[in-house]
C-alpha cells in the first residue's frame, strides 16, 4: 500500500514539475523566482537590475547596491498549488554583499485513496529551500556570487534532504549597456531520498547575454541552458509516431528570448518565449499560448511592484507578483 501511495505521489509530482526531467529531484529549483525573469521566458542570468531576486538565478548578479532590500515574491501556480519566496540583501564591506533567502512549494491538499478506493483523508506535499547568497566584485566590470542551498522536501510520511551549490559570473559594461552571465546551477546531492533510490540533482550549466540598443529603450536577452546535454528523453509512450527531437529541436530547447521596453527608471514591460516550455507542452489543437511569457513593473513611492504570466503546465496560467523595497526607506 504505501509503495503504491508513494508512486502515486511521484506521478502527480512530476507530471506538475517543469519540463519533463521527472527523474530530478527538487526540480521546483528550475521555476523562476522572479517575476522579471518570468516574463523573459523563465530563464535569464545577464540582467543587471536593482532587484535581489535575480539572484536566485545567478548570484552574481547582486551587489552593494542592494543594500538593505527586500524582496517577496508569490505565484499561483496551478489551482491550488502555490509557490512563494523572499530574500533580503545586504552591503559587504565596499565591493561585496550577502543575503538570506527562502522559496517554497506547497501542492494543497491531495485526497488519499485505500487498495480498495476508499478515501483515507487528505495527504500534503511540499518543497523548501532555504539559501544563502554572496558576491564581491572582482574589478570594476566583473563580479562572481556564490549561493548555498539546503534543501527539504515531503511527500505524505515521505521526505528528502539535499544540499545544491550555486557558482556565477557577471559582466557589465555600462557604457556599451552590455552584460553577460555564467552559472553552474545546483551542484550537490540527495542525501536522504523519498524510497530507496536517491534521484539527480537539476543541474545546469547556462551562459546568457543582455544587450540595450543604443538610441531606443529596448533590451534583448539571450540565455542558453542544459549545457550540460544535448537532447531531452521523451516521456509520452502514447505517441508511438515519435522517435525524438530533430537537431534543430534539440538546439532551440537550448535558449530562452526575452525582450525588454524600459521607458524609464521606473516602468518596464517585457515579453520572452522558451522554446523548449513551448514544444513540451504543445497540445493538438490547442494550448498555443505556450512557450510565452510576460510581465510588467512599476515603481510606486518605497516600492517596485510587478507581475508576470507564464505557462508552465497545459492545464493553467501562472501568474507571478513581486514587490521589493529598501527596509531603510521605512523611518522606524
Amino acid at each position: 500500500m504505501r509503495k503504491i501511495l508513494f508512486f502515486l505521489l511521484i506521478s502527480l509530482w512530476a507530471n506538475t514539475t517543469y519540463a519533463q526531467l521527472g527523474d530530478e529531484a527538487y526540480s521546483f529549483l528550475r521555476l523562476p523566482s522572479s517575476t522579471r525573469v518570468g516574463a523573459l521566458g523563465g530563464d535569464n542570468i545577464s540582467l543587471v537590475e536593482c532587484d535581489p531576486s535575480l539572484g536566485f538565478h545567478n548570484p552574481a548578479l547582486l551587489g552593494k547596491e542592494m543594500d538593505n532590500m527586500l524582496n517577496l515574491n508569490y505565484m499561483n501556480y496551478i489551482s491550488d498549488v502555490n509557490i512563494g519566496s523572499a530574500i533580503y540583501t545586504k552591503a559587504f564591506k565596499d565591493k561585496g554583499a550577502w543575503g538570506v533567502g527562502a522559496s517554497f512549494f506547497s501542492y494543497g491538499k491531495i485526497p488519499g485513496y485505500n487498495e480498495e478506493n476508499q478515501q483515507t483523508g487528505d495527504l500534503s506535499a511540499k518543497d523548501m529551500n532555504i539559501q544563502g547568497f554572496f558576491s564581491y566584485d572582482l574589478s570594476e566590470k566583473w563580479r562572481g556570487g556564490v549561493s548555498l542551498k539546503f534543501l527539504y522536501s515531503s511527500m505524505a510520511e515521505y521526505n528528502s534532504f539535499g544540499m545544491g551549490v550555486d557558482a556565477g559570473l557577471s559582466y557589465y559594461d555600462s557604457e556599451k549597456n552590455f552584460s553577460f552571465g555564467f552559472m553552474l546551477k545546483n551542484i550537490g546531492a540527495q542525501f536522504k531520498s523519498y524510497y530507496d533510490e536517491r534521484q539527480k540533482m537539476p543541474w545546469d550549466i547556462q551562459l546568457g547575454i543582455s544587450k540595450r540598443m543604443a538610441h531606443a529603450p529596448i533590451r534583448f536577452s539571450l540565455t542558453a541552458l542544459y549545457l550540460n546535454r544535448w537532447k531531452f528523453d521523451y516521456v509520452d509512450d502514447s505517441d508511438k509516431e515519435y522517435d525524438g527531437d530533430s537537431f534543430a529541436q534539440a538546439l532551440l530547447k537550448h535558449f530562452v528570448i526575452g525582450v525588454d521596453w524600459l521607458p524609464s527608471d521606473n516602468f518596464w514591460v517585457g515579453v520572452g518565449y522558451n522554446p523548449k516550455r513551448g514544444m513540451d507542452m504543445k497540445l493538438s489543437g490547442g494550448n498555443a499560448l505556450s512557450g510565452f511569457s510576460a510581465g510588467a513593473g512599476i515603481h510606486i513611492k518605497m516600492f517596485d511592484v510587478s507581475a508576470s504570466l507564464a505557462k508552465y503546465h497545459p492545464s493553467a496560467m501562472s501568474m507571478m507578483v513581486t514587490v521589493t523595497t529598501y527596509i531603510s526607506d521605512f523611518k522606524l
